[in-house]
């Protein structure tokens, strides 16, 4: 039996070193060639040969596939189509996660419906398409609190619109009215607003597509999703809560 664990023990270590070398290898293949961006962690990924390469950039953590020799790559996303999961976009929403509860939230609009057990807050601009297409996902799901981080990225120029948003005297109304109705508010913006300072705060996130949505669990998704799909995001995180 002590001989059976002795071997046990060596054939694990070798493949401890031989895991190490190949993330060596990847390293020294790959790093130099990111534009600057840092490998923070290498890791087998679920297709066997194939390794999971974590860098990061301005735009936050991103994912790469590579050999164990660093000299083929695949960048994109990785499907499993037995479960038809992108595993790739699950992957970056837990490495880009945030603790949600360290969102300055009084500087967003609030926008609820039923008992708003469902929480999501949003980087959104008014006159972003994809942004317009979430509002009407939005409006499919009851029992949802939604936290509008105002973000004037698409159209900087009418940031005033988004200004004049938070001055007026039902925020969420004018809210909807501006992205989801296309009506501008008919104040000003002559009262103080923290547009200016969620640019800041969506730039220290790395923000840089609209709309990014963050759920309670921290998880990030950017670009449009299905009302179902968004649905179902929502209520995982209600389920694990």
């Amino acid at each position: 039996m002590k001989a059976l664990i002795r071997v046990i023990a060596v054939a694990l270590g070798a493949l401890a070193l031989s895991a190490l070398a190949d993330e060596a290898q990847i390293r020294r293949a790959i790093e130099s060639k990111l534009g600057g961006g840092r490998i923070e962690g290498i890791q087998p990924s679920p297709v066997s040969g194939l390794w999971e390469v974590r860098f990061r950039t301005s735009r936050g953590i991103e994912v790469i596939y590579s050999d164990a020799t660093g000299n083929y790559v695949i960048k994109g996303s990785l499907y499993d189509l037995r479960s038809e999961r992108d595993l790739t976009e699950d992957r970056l929403r837990k490495l880009n996660a945030i603790r949600f509860d360290s969102l300055p939230l009084a500087q967003a609009v609030k926008v609820q419906r039923g008992n708003g057990k469902r929480v999501v807050a949003m980087f959104s601009d008014p006159y972003c398409p994809y942004c317009q297409q979430i509002e009407k996902s939005l409006q499919q799901i009851d029992d949802i609190t939604v936290y509008v981080f105002m973000y004037p990225v698409i159209k900087p120029e009418l940031a005033d619109h988004s200004k004049a948003v938070w001055c007026s005297p039902d925020r969420a109304k004018a809210w909807l009215d501006l992205a989801l109705r296309g009506k501008r508010p008919t104040g000003s913006a002559s009262c103080e607003t923290p547009v200016e300072k969620n640019l800041e705060l969506g730039r220290s996130l790395g923000v840089n597509s609209t709309p990014t949505l963050i759920f309670a669990n921290g998880e990030r998704v950017s670009g449009g999703l299905p009302a179902a799909d968004l649905k179902e995001l929502l209520d995982q995180v209600v389920t694990a809560r």
